[in-house]
């Protein structure tokens, strides 16, 4: 078997295994908890430019299937595990992760310790690293700090559709159970809804069309104007990836749709409604990346174990500590916003609700692909917010 070294811009190296297409990529290093789902990680435009650790020690051992692709191919610059399974044992399967990497030109390493480089990562941050299937040395670590980060970068455009279309298609028979009922939906009007797309995820797309939307996807430098003469009952905010202060085009395009119709966003939309409304974003020490982060909602106690991918999180003056007894208020120039949602683990803000206009927003990802299904009632929300809208 072929050697190969993963090397990170602090100097450290982690030998292992060949896998994958051989040659040599770089990206900022992350780490992802999902048990489950590394198809749907590989193709969430979300990873451009990261190179992604599983850390569960087995992947591929269920195989993968062009059913559970999120995109039209994997984004991900790298993919890191402790062993990559050999053999697919699901029905579903069509082929095993040996075989789809190389044919997706994914490069990779096994057989290195994932425990020990998670808990680097955890200790010094996410950081721009190199696989290499070539030059085994330190040079690769020369390699991985002159490699450009994330931070400024507008990856949303290498990402994005270049022209807009029609997505048509539901969940079909994985439609979870807490979606709203096919009776519901078969007697509700239904609803234009145009989609930015800054990285979508094809689950995003099926979940808005579950719950009785009409969706035009639109590219993510489409202008105010653009979509205002689609004349949309609401207006979709999508995932995607890097730097939300590397869109400053989309932050403008969103400050001047507020108030025009209701605005629904998740995770990189989210942080682009926060800059739209004058707040600040931050870059996380490590991101949160995986299917079993705590979030809590502030307005009904409830915890929800979400899907998350991120590097960036919307910052306010006073950040928490602790989780506060209500929902805090929050003065904009654009509008008073209640903070809706806290995340369990690093008290960063996970949601938010504007109360002046017909806005909200999640940092986390309820569409669930991987992940759960604990928030999959947020698309209905957003259905009910266009329906008091336009009452």
């Amino acid at each position: 078997m072929k050697k190969a070294l993963l090397a990170l811009a602090d100097g450290t190296l982690f030998e292992g295994r060949a896998l994958g297409y051989e040659g040599e990529t770089v990206g900022e290093v992350v780490f992802n908890t999902a048990m489950t789902g590394y198809q749907e990680v590989l193709t969430d435009p979300s990873y451009k430019g990261q190179i992604i650790t599983m850390t569960c020690p087995q992947i591929g051992n269920y195989g993968v299937t062009p059913e559970d692709i999120e995109s039209r191919r994997p984004w991900a610059e790298g993919f890191v595990v402790m062993e990559a399974s050999r053999l697919a044992s699901n029905w579903r399967s069509r082929q095993t992760i040996h075989d789809y990497l190389p044919q997706s030109k994914v490069v990779a390493i096994e057989g290195l310790d994932t425990r020990a480089l998670t808990r680097h990562l955890r200790e010094h941050g996410s950081q721009q690293g190199v696989i290499t299937h070539g030059s085994l040395d330190a040079r690769a670590v020369l390699k991985a700090k002159d490699a450009p980060g994330i931070v400024g970068r507008d990856l949303a455009a290498e990402v994005t559709c270049q022209c807009s279309y029609e997505w048509k298609t539901g969940s079909g028979k994985w439609t979870p159970a807490s979606t709203v009922s096919e009776e519901k939906t078969a007697t509700r009007r239904v609803w234009k809804v145009v989609a930015y797309d800054f990285g979508i995820k094809h689950n995003i797309l099926r979940r808005l069309v579950d719950v009785g939307c009409q969706v035009t996807v639109v590219p993510a430098s489409t202008s105010a104007a653009e979509v205002e003469a689609l004349k949309p009952d609401g207006i979709f905010l999508s995932n995607g990836p890097g730097d939300p202060e590397g869109v400053p085009y989309a932050m403008e395009t969103v400050r001047t749709l507020i108030g025009r119709c209701p605005i629904f966003g998740i995770c990189l939309g989210h942080q682009i409604l926060g800059l739209a409304f004058g707040l600040k974003t931050y870059k996380l020490k490590f991101g949160h990346h995986g299917a079993n982060h705590p979030v809590i909602d502030l307005r009904t106690r409830k915890v929800e174990i979400t899907s998350q991918n991120h590097n960036f999180a919307v910052k306010i003056a006073d950040q928490f500590s602790e989780v506060p007894k209500s929902s805090p208020l929050v003065e904009t120039t654009y509008g008073k916003l209640s903070i809706t949602h806290l995340s369990l683990n690093d008290y960063s803000i996970e949601g938010m609700v504007c109360l002046d206009h017909p806005v909200f927003s999640v940092q986390y990802h309820p569409e669930a692909a991987p992940g759960p299904h604990d928030s999959a009632y947020l698309f209905e929300e957003f259905v009910q917010l266009m329906e008091r809208h336009h009452a």
